[in-house]
């Protein structure tokens, strides 16, 4: 880097490369340790890519794994953009490369991809973002619709943040002051608890992307809003497959069908980095999975439905109204004025999963704790693709209220199963960079879109809209007890617009089966990574107190050693005292290496009184049980309407 700091890469090189030929190459740019933790994943694939014809580059961002200097402040740091400019660069002009760089990743990958294609450096000339957004403050983990939310991620990444290169571990002086003592990038997230410049920072215009982009989504994920902004405002060609898959890739997700995505990759970038004419402009615009209805279960299946190829917006989208009316009904037309009413219960939703993502079980828990609008049967099969809006005309008691909308399918033997939700933040109504109070006894007219979905209804099941203030542990509780009301009735009255579209629509081409992934030599894996982990719910009757419990776990083994990897989040609520809700986390990341045995352990507490949050965090590292380092960061953070 200009500063002197020498970024670790690792090249995956076609073996039969001939002199004097020239390649594209493929980055990969993530602090997620190409040497230890996703060395079996990248191995796969960049394996298949170096067999097609590229220069797989894997690269650390600066201060993870093996690459040199402290870790950013942040993720998606100012330096990380700088460094990447620089690093496409460097690739560019590397003796093999034929100047073209494509970028892609999932998750982090895809975020960067995104926003490294907002930066527009000369030699990146296409992407490929799977499972990714651009928008921060409301998509991302921290603050789920802009609502706090703790999360896996943080005491992973605070963890990783002082972990040194593998295999060597070295804990000289000036390595364990650059990582040991970095501060955890947590405690600046819950710093920051409205959009604004911090959450902007990372993030240029969407219209600034003048390069062909490749997006893939999961309906079982939590970053597929992206697609359809991207899909309206992006001027350079898009083209986007929305899956059935969770946060994964299409060839590996615990949710199928799954189908190969590599293949497609190459035509992808054969067509933009090679210049090979093969008709990869020309694919449908967007390939969607048309999910139908099926039964609630959390467990990894294949989602019956089929797949179709459209245009966005889709052809024959008709958007229709559906107005919550008295009596719990969902009613094709205006009804009859209203009120309903409902008393805040902190600890109900934890059914309702721990983000907008994954499969979840029967949702009847939840919804005994919310209003709950059904359709009548449906006397025909209703599909929908898009993003559905909720029109909600609310008052709370209190200042401080969310309001989470969930879209459910009722089956005819009473059975509930989750397709989409959202929630909002009621001091964000007008605006995510200045929240409002609410005023106590002021009806709003709230309005929000719940996250992207396909869906079909069968005949004979209904529709239902479910409406809470609570949605626990994925959204942190208001502080205050209190009962919201819901106005019903009137062409203006609460509403949701689905966006309906024909039950059957143009097959895609065929789709490849997943090939075998292979596998780097010496190194061996159970398989498992911490998410999504498993959890368990206590609930005390008698004190009105919840539990949650999740835990996840992973482990690696190689030539040099072995690592292994735990973590554990416990979430507590009080149904009489929101206002001191609290979580504990427990991250844990153990190498045993030939010589000695290295312990590093993250520890959070982060609880909550009526108008402060109280951070605490300590990163320590134990060599063969004796304590290495350790530092400890406490902070009292004022609630700014969260």
């Amino acid at each position: 880097m200009p500063d002197g700091v020498a970024l670790a890469a690792t090249l995956y090189m076609p073996a039969d490369l001939r002199p004097g030929e020239r390649v594209p190459a493929l980055l990969e740019y993530l602090p997620y340790r190409k040497d230890d933790d996703t060395a079996v994943g990248d191995y796969g694939n960049y394996a298949y890519f170096a067999r097609h014809g590229y220069v797989g580059a894997r690269v650390d961002i600066r201060g993870f794994g093996n690459s040199g200097g402290a870790p950013p402040t942040r993720e998606y740091s100012t330096q990380e953009q700088e460094d990447g400019e620089e690093v496409i660069a460097w690739l560019a002009r590397q003796p093999w490369s034929n100047g073209n760089v494509g970028m892609l990743g999932i998750s982090w990958g895809g975020f960067n991809s995104i926003q490294m294609a907002m930066r527009r450096p000369p030699a990146l000339k296409a992407i490929l973002a799977v499972a990714a957004t651009e928008a921060l403050f409301t998509e991302d983990v921290h603050y789920m619709d802009g609502i706090m939310h703790v999360d896996e991620f943080e005491i992973a990444m605070d963890l990783d943040q002082g972990r040194s290169g593998a295999p060597e571990f070295p804990l000289d002086e000036e390595t364990l002051a650059k990582r040991m003592d970095s501060v955890p990038w947590s405690l600046d997230y819950f710093r920051h608890q409205r959009d604004g410049t911090f959450w902007r920072a990372p993030i240029r215009r969407l219209e600034d992307i003048k390069i062909p982009c490749f997006l893939i989504g999961g309906l079982q994920d939590g970053y597929r809003n992206s697609i359809v902004r991207m899909l309206e405002r992006v001027p350079a060609p898009v083209h986007a497959w929305l899956g059935p898959w969770n946060h994964d890739f299409p060839n590996t997700s615990i949710y199928g069908p799954q189908i190969e995505w590599r293949d497609q990759a190459v035509r992808w970038f054969d067509h933009w980095l090679k210049g090979a004419e093969n008709g990869v402009e020309r694919d449908p615009q967007l390939v969607f999975y048309q999910q139908h209805g099926h039964a609630p279960g959390a467990e990894p299946q294949d989602i019956p439905g089929e797949w179709r190829a459209d245009s966005w917006p889709p052809a024959g989208l008709k958007h229709i109204s559906w107005f919550l009316a008295p009596n719990h009904r969902l009613a094709a037309g205006p009804a009859a004025a209203a009120t309903d009413r409902l008393r805040y219960v902190p600890s109900a939703g934890v059914e309702a999963g721990f983000w907008w993502g994954e499969l979840l079980g029967d949702q009847r828990p939840v919804d005994a704790y919310g209003l709950t609008y059904d359709s009548a049967p449906l006397q025909q099969d209703v599909a929908m693709l898009g993003r559905a809006h909720v029109r909600l005309l609310a008052s709370a008691d209190a200042p401080l209220a969310d309001w989470i909308v969930r879209l459910e399918d009722v089956a005819e033997d009473g059975r509930v199963t989750a397709i989409t939700g959202a929630g909002l933040n009621g001091a964000q109504r007008q605006s995510l960079d200045h929240p409002e109070p609410l005023v106590p006894g002021h009806e709003y007219a709230l309005e929000f879109d719940l996250y992207l979905s396909s869906w079909v209804w069968t005949r004979g099941h209904r529709i239902r809209v479910a409406v809470s203030n609570a949605q626990w542990p994925m959204f942190w509780p208001t502080p205050h007890l209190m009962t919201t009301a819901l106005r019903l009735g009137g062409a203006e009255g609460s509403s949701i617009v689905l966006p309906v579209v024909p039950t059957h629509g143009r097959v895609p081409s065929h789709f490849a089966q997943p090939e075998p992934i292979e596998k780097p030599q010496g190194i061996t894996t159970t398989g498992d990574y911490a998410w999504p982990g498993s959890w368990t719910l206590e609930r005390d009757e008698n004190s009105g107190r919840s539990t949650v419990t999740w835990r996840g776990t992973s482990d690696l083994h190689f030539s040099w050693g072995s690592f292994e990897h735990l973590e554990k989040l416990v979430y507590h609520v009080d149904d009489a005292h929101p206002e001191t809700a609290a979580v504990e986390g427990e991250s844990e990341s153990v190498e045993r290496l030939a010589d000695r045995v290295l312990i590093y352990r993250g520890h959070h507490t982060f609880t909550s009184d009526a108008n402060t949050f109280h951070y605490s965090y300590t990163r320590e590292l134990l060599r063969d049980g004796s304590v290495v380092r350790t530092r400890t960061w406490r902070e009292d953070i004022p609630r700014d309407l969260q």
